[in-house]
C-alpha cells in the first residue's frame, strides 16, 4: 500500500466533511428522533429536512450545525485513508479486474468491502464521540439520550475513565457491517461505473468522469447504508446506564423492526441521501483529483533527474 494513497484518501475526505456536516447533525437527530416508538405516538421536533435545519438554528444557533465537527474529521480522515488506499492499491495492481481487463463489480464489492470494515474499527471511537455531540440539543428539541460532553478529548476522557479501552470500541462491531456495505456499494459503483463511462464515451474528460461515478455511487450507497446506519447511531448514542435497551446490532435491528416497523429503519432517508451524494462524489472527486496531481509531480521530478 502506497502510503501516499493513505495520507491523500484522509486529506480527501477532511475537505468534503466541512460541507457535510450540518447535514449529518440532521441526519442524526432524525434517526434518533421517536426511538423505539410507534409511528405518529410522538412528538417530531425535526419534521423535515428544511424544518430540521431552521430548528437547529433557532435553538441551537448557527454553529449548532456543525456540532461534532472535530470527530467527524478524525473519523472521515481514518476510514477514508484505510478505504481509498486500499482501493486504489487493488485498482494498480489488478486486483479489480476480470481476465479481459474490465473492472469487476463484485470484485470491488469486495475491496470497498474490506476497506470500509478496517478503517470503521480503527476509527470507532471518533464515530461515537461525533454521534453523541450531534445529539446534544437545547431542551426542547432534544432526541435520544444525551450525553454530558464539553468536547472531543472530554468525551472520549470520560468514555475511557468510565469504560476504559473497550468503551471506546463500544458499538464498533455494528460498525463494521454499515462500513462494509456502504463502501463496497459505493467503491464498487465508482469503479465500475468511471470505467463505463470511459469505455463508451459517454464521459471520457478525468474530473467530469470522477464526479459523475461519484455521484452514481453515492446515490447507491445512501440506499445500502441507511438501515445500518440507524442500528449504528442508536448503538453509539445510547446511555452507559441503560439497562436492556440494546444488546448488539441484531438485537437493536430486531427492537427497531418491532416498535417502528420497516420505516424505523430508514429514518433520515433524505437527510442521508443529501450527505452521502455530495460526500460520496466530493471524497471520490479530491482524492482522483489529488493521485493526479501527485502523479504530475512525481512524474516532473523524475524528467528533472
Amino acid at each position: 500500500m502506497d502510503a501516499s494513497d493513505f495520507v491523500l484518501g484522509g486529506f480527501a475526505s477532511v475537505g468534503a466533511t466541512f460541507f457535510t456536516n450540518p447535514i449529518e447533525v440532521i441526519k442524526t437527530r432524525i434517526q434518533l428522533q421517536g426511538e423505539l416508538a410507534a409511528r405518529g405516538t410522538y412528538v417530531e421536533p425535526y419534521r423535515g429536512i428544511v424544518h430540521a435545519f431552521a430548528t437547529v438554528a433557532k435553538n441551537d444557533g448557527l454553529a449548532g450545525l456543525q456540532k461534532g465537527l472535530v470527530p467527524a474529521l478524525y473519523f472521515q480522515f481514518i476510514i477514508n485513508s484505510f478505504r481509498l488506499s486500499i482501493y486504489n492499491m487493488a485498482l494498480n495492481k489488478g486486483w479489480m479486474h476480470k481476465k479481459n481487463g474490465e473492472v469487476s463489480f463484485g470484485l470491488g464489492l469486495f475491496w470497498g468491502a474490506a476497506g470500509g470494515a478496517i478503517g470503521s474499527y480503527f476509527s470507532s471511537p471518533f464515530f461515537m464521540v461525533k454521534t453523541q455531540l450531534q445529539s446534544q440539543a437545547a431542551k426542547q428539541i432534544a432526541v435520544g439520550y444525551q450525553h454530558a460532553h464539553t468536547g472531543m478529548m472530554d468525551a472520549l476522557s470520560q468514555i475511557y475513565n468510565k469504560r476504559g479501552i473497550y468503551g471506546l470500541w463500544r458499538g464498533s462491531m455494528a460498525a463494521i457491517p454499515r462500513a462494509a456495505i456502504g463502501s463496497g456499494a459505493q467503491i464498487a459503483t465508482f469503479g465500475k461505473t468511471k470505467f463505463m463511462l470511459k469505455q463508451y464515451d459517454i464521459v471520457t474528460q478525468p474530473t467530469l468522469n470522477s464526479f459523475c461515478a461519484g455521484l452514481i455511487a453515492g446515490s447507491l450507497m445512501s440506499v445500502a447504508i441507511t438501515p445500518p446506519d440507524v442500528i449504528s447511531t442508536r448503538l453509539y448514542n445510547q446511555g452507559w446506564d441503560e439497562r436492556g435497551r440494546y444488546n448488539g446490532w441484531l438485537d437493536c435491528c430486531v427492537k427497531i423492526l418491532k416498535s417502528e416497523g420497516i420505516y424505523g429503519l430508514y429514518k433520515g432517508f433524505w437527510a442521508n441521501y443529501l450527505r452521502i451524494a455530495p460526500h460520496s462524489t466530493l471524497v471520490l472527486l479530491f482524492f482522483d483529483e489529488l493521485l493526479l496531481v501527485r502523479d504530475k509531480y512525481l512524474q516532473d521530478k523524475s524528467n528533472r533527474h
